[in-house]
């Protein structure tokens, strides 16, 4: 069960959380909102946590009991199929899917233990829309989102829940090089007009843990894109 520690002679439980990709926006931005008395929140960058390296995830997790777990933890590599190299494919997957999928793993024991926890993991509206040029991260995106409903179904029985949130377009490092063309392509096909905000999101991941305790196996998209106004340009 979380770790106790007593305060003021009253007895509370802290939960532990671990954010993967604790260095990019939408991780600090997770960490701050889930910032509360009775949560440990660690929020590890790649320096900490190299989620492509197993070994090391395994070494991560071995003894720290995981209540929510949020994987941030992503890259992304823009080229078409046919010029996309070997290396920055498996660099794609290695981060996306499988770096996911082994944080889970490691976690997965301990909630088993505990009848209880949360995985979260983010996708992208790219793994149900993918646009040109963009194959290996919409896969390994749109991977995640069939590991969500193996998982749900796997560990529901056991109090766990698993859920991905696509964010939508987001202004953070890893989209500091779409152009401003491209960015307006992509507003474009926002019914709202307008992007969401890193600090929304991690509203509604905090919201989506503490109070959707009966969630599970569900991907929620945040944006107001809608298929048909989708571009492909």
């Amino acid at each position: 069960m979380p770790w106790a520690h007593s305060q003021i002679g009253v007895h509370t439980l802290t939960q532990q959380a671990v954010i993967t990709g604790g260095n990019g926006s939408l991780g600090r931005a997770i960490a701050e909102a889930m910032q509360s008395p009775d949560w440990d929140i660690a929020a590890p960058g790649r320096q900490e946590l190299d989620v492509s390296n197993i070994a090391l995830v395994r070494q991560y997790f071995q003894h720290r009991p995981v209540d929510l777990l949020v994987c941030t933890a992503g890259i992304i590599r823009d080229a078409p199929l046919a010029k996309l190299t070997d290396t920055h494919w498996n660099e794609i997957w290695d981060v996306n899917f499988n770096g996911a999928a082994s944080c889970a793993n490691a976690v997965l024991p301990g909630m088993l233990a505990r009848k209880t926890g949360h995985i979260i993991f983010i996708s992208s509206y790219s793994a149900l829309h993918p646009p040109v040029g963009q194959s290996a991260y919409a896969a390994a995106k749109a991977a995640l989102l069939g590991l969500v409903v193996d998982l749900a179904a796997r560990y529901g029985s056991s109090n766990i829940r698993i859920n991905a949130v696509l964010p939508g377009f987001l202004a953070t490092r890893m989209t500091a090089s779409v152009t401003e063309h491209r960015r307006q392509q992509i507003l474009a096909a926002h019914a709202l007009g307008r992007f969401n905000t890193c600090h929304e999101v991690a509203d509604f991941i905090r919201f989506l843990h503490q109070n959707l305790p009966h969630t599970s196996g569900q991907v929620f998209q945040l944006d107001s894109r809608l298929p048909f106004r989708c571009s492909r340009a």
